[in-house]
């Protein structure tokens, strides 16, 4: 018999106030963004330990070499204080970083975080009719956020590296109201869909993507960093522009559109879900004024994976 264990904490909410600004991304025409101060950071940061050395307390009750995963959260909360990079990649690495050099007997790990988005709040400025963004208030954000994961072990001689990383945008919400398609699908005696050739089109979405080297992810210069809120424009505006013939269309769109503008991604990854809305009534002046409510469940999931050979 074979056995792979892990064993951590999870959700484990982090807020660090006054880190390193986000600076130095390269400018992409479909986003705005192009950093930020960093002043308020926060994630739910999980910590995996794998490996054998903790297999006697599987086996055996042996609890000698484990380290509570209490301890652990505090460790996050702790050793957060000394972080001084500027995304949630590098935090995580700084993270997995620590633990190995603390506890000689962890093999590997695999850090996970979700952002908790906080946005600055817009407030009266000085001059007397302007707004500005607030350096010290900040409002929490219930939309798509980012995600990130890595896989660190000891190599050898050259110490702690980090093998795997990638990054995500989680939560999308996108409605176009006209544009999209789905038509000429297979029939038979089990369909009862009508076909459109023009609809409106509500998904939920989630983004992923990986670095064809994960130094990419890593480097304080942040050059080839992928920030997820410039991914999220992206795929706005390909929606946006693209008249799709179905979901699937849409985010094969995007993905080669990812490929095309990040030469630095390896992969990216989608999984989109159908929450177009029931139609309810149509208007018989304006044939474009609807009204719709929620629809019930099932939602159709559509999933695909883009390699680059």
């Amino acid at each position: 018999m074979k056995a792979e264990i892990y064993y951590g904490k999870a959700d484990v909410a982090t807020y660090r106030t006054y880190g390193t600004p986000l600076e130095g991304l390269t400018a992409i025409p479909e986003s705005s963004f192009t950093g930020r101060s960093n002043v308020l950071m926060a994630a739910t940061i999980e910590v995996q330990v794998l490996g054998e050395a903790f297999m006697a307390a599987y086996t055996e009750g042996d609890n000698r070499l484990v380290v509570a995963t209490d301890t652990m959260k505090n460790f996050i909360h702790r050793e957060s204080m000394e972080f001084d990079g500027a995304t949630l990649e590098e935090w995580l690495a700084f993270i997995g970083g620590r633990f190995l050099e603390t506890y000689p007997h962890m093999e590997r790990l695999r850090v996970s975080g979700v952002e908790i988005p906080f946005e600055p709040t817009v407030v009266p400025s000085s001059d007397e009719g302007d707004f500005e963004a607030s350096e010290v208030l900040f409002s929490r954000e219930h939309g798509d956020r980012s995600h990130a994961w890595l896989l660190l072990d000891r190599s050898g001689d050259s110490g702690i590296n980090v093998t795997e990383l990638g990054g995500g945008r989680k939560g999308l919400q996108l409605m176009k109201v006209t544009g999209s398609a789905f038509a000429d699908f297979a029939r038979d005696e089990y369909t009862t869909l009508p076909e459109r050739r023009d609809r409106p089109l509500y998904v939920h979405m989630d983004i992923g993507w990986k670095y064809d080297n994960p130094g990419y992810a890593l480097d304080s210069s942040h050059r080839r960093y992928v920030a997820g809120e410039q991914v999220a424009d992206l795929a706005g505006a390909v929606f946006h522009r693209f008249v799709s013939l179905s979901i699937q269309h849409l985010v094969n769109e995007i993905g080669q559109a990812m490929l095309d503008r990040w030469p630095q991604l390896s992969e990216v990854s989608f999984e989109a879900q159908n929450r177009l809305w029931d139609l309810a009534a149509t208007s018989e002046k304006d044939e474009r004024v609807k009204v719709y409510w929620d629809p019930h469940p099932p939602y159709g999931r559509i999933g695909l994976v883009l390699k680059r050979d």
